[in-house]
């Protein structure tokens, strides 16, 4: 059953390509050509991830019109959206994945603007499902949450006011810092928030599947792996400047600030896990021996860290853990409200569309 999965994923694949290449085959459909790049990017078999020459190509719209970013963004999402294949879905969200980490602002801007639902299910795939065979029966689950995880991006992008894994343009260290200690003591709580529902978010990857598909499950995890990095520097600036502001902080605020770190410390175990190897050993332990310093500052102050602990049950109870109502939608795109960074917090985008990749460039741990 699996091989003959497998003969018509092929036989499709060739015949999708085949039509598409005869039609893009004319210089002014910039667009056919864009969704010939995403067939052959997006093919049914699970050993293969999308190959960078594709990527490139699609990654390639950003250095034109808006009009030829749109298409781009379009043809990926009509793919992503009119597939029943779990291998197809799932490498369409890689491609979606590559235009936040690598794409440039115009190319993520369509993508953030891109019509939806509204509300957590942005992509429109909480309920995927294929059932061809057992692989794709547990891929389902991948695209699922992959999905699910990819919303967070671009939610968490929102309330940042640029995306948390990009690439694309960066700011030198210091004018970072400053922008970071200008903010509110409201808007780095929500950014803490935002930050570490990512990361709880990141912890519940499904198991690698056993028959196949792990070629595809490895990439995954590599480009989630790297957001991870990329959020643990963003969550040290701003506890560092929470650190700085320990004394003067209200007994308010030291509530919240217990609540996310609480938050975040539930999900150590599970990120060094699913993470392993992704990272420095002194790296990670720099950023967990800050969040036990700033929980030791917050205990040290007057009304102590055990009495603000008491005081979150009071302050009201979501899940299995406690949550400021404070925040309650925080992470909740609605209808409309997409990732529109040109007219948010940063006026200038190119100059704040920062991220810290990989390579951990901006702090020292």
């Amino acid at each position: 059953m699996g091989r003959i999965t497998a003969l018509i994923g092929m036989i499709k694949d060739k015949a999708s390509q085949g039509k598409a290449a005869l039609v893009s085959s004319n210089p002014t459909s910039k667009s056919l050509s864009f969704h010939l790049s995403v067939l052959r990017a997006t093919t049914h078999d699970p050993s293969t991830p999308p190959a960078n020459r594709h990527l490139e190509v699609l990654l390639s719209a950003g250095t034109g019109s808006r009009a030829t970013a749109a298409s781009a963004v379009e043809a990926v999402m009509d793919r992503l959206h009119t597939t029943k294949d779990a291998c197809v879905a799932l490498k369409s969200l890689i491609i979606i994945h590559h235009i936040v980490k690598h794409g440039r602002f115009i190319l993520q801007d369509q993508l953030s603007v891109f019509p939806a639902s509204g509300g957590r299910n942005y992509l429109k795939l909480s309920g995927f499902r294929d059932e061809k065979s057992p692989l794709m029966w547990e891929l389902s689950s991948w695209v699922r949450w992959y999905a699910s995880y990819l919303e967070h991006i671009l939610s968490t992008s929102r309330i940042m006011g640029f995306f948390v894994s990009s690439t694309s343009s960066a700011i030198h260290k210091d004018e970072y810092e400053e922008m970071v200690s200008s903010l509110t003591n409201a808007d780095l709580l929500r950014e803490i928030y935002a930050l570490v529902g990512l990361l709880q978010e990141a912890c519940k990857n499904p198991d690698v599947p056993f028959c196949g598909g792990k070629s595809l499950a490895d990439k995954i995890i590599r480009l989630v792996g790297e957001d991870y990095v990329s959020s643990v520097n963003e969550l040290y600036t701003r506890l560092n400047e929470f650190k700085d502001r320990s004394s003067i902080l209200s007994f308010g605020d030291r509530i919240e600030l217990v609540c996310g770190l609480k938050r975040l410390e539930s999900c150590k175990e599970r990120l060094s896990v699913v993470f392993r190897g992704i990272w420095k050993r002194a790296w990670i332990d720099g950023f967990w021996s800050l969040v036990r310093e700033v929980k030791g500052m917050i205990g040290d102050l007057e009304d102590g860290y055990e009495k603000i602990e008491r005081s979150m049950v009071g302050v009201g109870r979501r899940g299995k853990g406690y949550e400021s109502a404070r925040f309650t939608d925080r992470l909740v795109i609605g209808y409309g409200d997409a990732v529109r960074f040109s007219s948010g917090r940063f006026s200038n985008v190119d100059r704040f569309n920062y991220l810290v990749s990989n390579q951990t460039t901006l702090n020292v741990l």
